[in-house]
């Protein structure tokens, strides 16, 4: 992840300790226009109409339908707003979920799949800075490595 963490990931990316909101707070709105504002992104629907967005035909930001693995504990009503963003690593997955000062989760569905889950009503727990740096570094993960170095050179960490 880029500035947020103090360690640096395998793009040269910071990972590490999660520091608290700079900016106003973010909402499904900011998801949308983040991830859109990212290069050669394409947006598409799945079969539920729920939003996709794509680099190079792999996805990056996904909202999600709702699933028996993320449901409410009390009444296992299903959440209908969870999006999933993928991440560069494992230690990045860990190093969100395992912050309980963060808002993300995952599920044993997920093992082993580089993403974190997060509900849409959460989102307002993190700055709409935070969630530039989680769709950035989504894209990141799964843009070409051209793209990807390109992005970089022209982005540098602050």
């Amino acid at each position: 992840m880029r500035r947020r963490h103090a360690a640096q990931g395998s793009h040269g990316v910071a990972t590490g300790v999660y520091a608290p909101p700079v900016s106003e707070p973010a909402s499904v709105a900011d998801v949308h226009a983040l991830a859109l504002a990212m290069p050669h992104v394409t947006l598409v629907h799945g079969p539920k109409g729920n939003a996709v967005y794509q680099v190079g035909g792999k996805s990056f930001v996904f909202f999600r339908t709702p699933q028996p693995d993320a449901a409410d504990p009390v009444t296992g009503e299903r959440y209908t707003d969870v999006i999933m963003f993928w991440v560069e690593s494992e230690e990045d997955k860990d190093a969100l979920v395992r912050d309980p000062s963060t808002p993300f989760f995952t599920t044993p569905r997920f093992d082993g799949h580089l993403s974190v889950l997060l509900r849409g009503a959460d989102l307002g727990r993190l700055s709409r800075d935070e969630l530039a740096e989680i769709v950035q570094d989504a894209w990141l993960s799964r843009a070409s490595h051209r793209r990807r170095d390109r992005w970089l050179a022209e982005h540098p960490v602050r």
